[in-house]
């Protein structure tokens, strides 16, 4: 059943810090998309750059459109089956007063809509980064647009809608553990098994061009992803979202921290392209779990995570698949991570009374979290392989191999991230400005 709608003037319950609070967030959550795209392009080398940015900007326009016309009514209209949602008043968002609340919130439903939508943008846009250097524009854009359609928005309805399976079961996902990070690295695995491998792949180094843009990129996902986590409380009248604020900060430092004591002791570095993934672990992993468990628990989350995802970025060398900057190895596996940790460390006083294995509660909640996390990670591994299949077999999903080696900037976007024409201008300024060399024969005439 749709949650109910009611009234601002019949709800004294409306409020403005609450509805201020959450359009802050909203905007924290829309900057993870650049934030996303920087991390990205800094990883990529340079004649991929703009297409790494592009390839995340794009899902704000794409998905932006289709939430107004369908997307929040499939992800949070009336159930269907515990399946998906949908809600004709709601299509286009033409039906909705100002001033109508969402179910049992102090928040309007335009407030709650657009917090939603930034996250519907980001998780296709997570999905590129596995994909980099090879896939043709066009073919992407419309593989975005399908993929929300297809398997982001039932998803969503699924874990969070009324009515949806996964909801009703009790699968705790605090702010997206399945529904963003499995859902997204599960997809990313799926279409690189089908569109296949970089020129040169385990032969030729893909070093990232900018690490000091990876470090800003980690940076702003970090600064937004309060907004993503300590938001999707819709308010903090009762210190929920505060204790999830707090859990954010402390597990992505504990995840950095062991992803570079794994790194020493294993390459004997610390690296900065270590710490940001790092920290983009952690974060992943406290997704789903931060509004369940303790600062404590939240510290182990963090650090379990940053281990096993510093361990499973190397797989792709081991199973040979080519996952470019590591969304697998670092969204499905810390959303896994992260949203069955849940099953352990819940601690039962915070966004509910359920609790894990280590605080009493058995494994009850931790069998239900593995039938969130392995139902979305097969329909989205699957559904994405399918779309791929089609869209290479039809329009053709790779751009040619020749366009690869000299690069994909060139051949899909006609510019370049870096002019270096003018670069280093003190050699072109100086033999710009030198006179002329004085032949040799002229020369001697000086001379005699």
């Amino acid at each position: 059943m749709a949650p109910a709608i009611t009234l601002a003037a019949d709800a004294p319950g409306l409020s403005a810090a609450n509805t201020g609070f959450m359009l802050i967030c909203s905007a924290l959550v829309m900057l993870m998309t650049p934030g996303l795209a920087f991390f990205y392009g800094g990883m990529v080398r340079v004649k991929s750059t703009l297409n790494m940015l592009m390839m995340s900007f794009i899902s704000l326009g794409i998905v932006t459109i289709l939430w107004v016309l369908y997307g929040f009514s499939m992800a949070f209209g009336t159930d269907s089956g515990s399946l998906i949602g949908w809600n004709s008043d709601w299509v286009g968002l033409s039906n909705i007063g100002l001033t109508e609340l969402w179910d049992g919130y102090t928040i309007p439903v335009f407030v709650f809509l657009v917090f939603q939508l930034m996250f519907a943008v980001i998780t296709p846009a997570l999905i590129s980064g596995a994909l980099a250097d090879r896939v043709k524009f066009t073919a992407w854009a419309l593989f975005v647009a399908l993929w929300a359609t297809i398997v982001y928005f039932p998803v969503a309805h699924w874990v969070w809608g009324a009515g949806g399976w996964a909801y009703e079961l009790g699968v705790i996902d605090f702010a997206g553990g399945t529904a963003v990070h499995i859902n997204a690295g599960a997809a990313a695995l799926g279409v690189i098994l089908v569109i296949g491998k970089r020129v040169g792949f385990k032969r030729d180094p893909m070093r990232p061009h900018s690490l000091p843009l990876v470090m800003l990129g980690a940076a702003l996902l970090w600064f937004g992803w309060f907004g993503f986590n300590a938001g999707s409380w819709l308010g903090n009248d009762d210190g929920v979202g505060a204790l999830m604020f707090v859990n954010t900060q402390v597990a992505t430092a504990a995840a950095m921290l062991a992803w570079l004591l794994y790194e020493k002791i294993r390459h004997g570095a610390f690296t900065t392209l270590g710490a940001a993934s790092g920290a983009v672990a952690g974060l992943v992993a406290i997704t789903p779990a931060g509004g369940a468990v303790t600062p404590l628990g939240a510290i182990a989350v963090g650090a379990i995570a940053g281990l096993l995802c510093a361990m499973a970025v190397g797989l792709k060398y081991k199973l040979g698949y080519d996952d470019s900057l590591d969304v697998v190895g670092v969204h499905l596996v810390g959303g896994v991570v992260g949203s069955l940790l849940i099953g352990f460390f819940a601690s039962g006083k915070g966004q509910s009374d359920v609790a894990g294995l280590f605080y009493g509660g058995g494994l009850t909640q931790f069998w239900k979290q593995c039938a969130g996390v392995f139902a979305v990670l097969a329909y989205s591994l699957i559904v994405s392989a399918v779309l791929a299949f089609l869209l290479d077999r039809t329009i053709g999903m790779r751009v040619s191999e020749d366009d690869e080696i000299a690069g994909i900037d060139q051949a899909e976007h006609a510019e370049t991230a870096y002019d270096f024409s003018g670069a280093g201008g003190g050699a072109a300024r100086t033999a710009a400005a030198a006179p002329a060399p004085v032949p040799a024969a002229e020369s001697k005439k000086v001379d005699a």
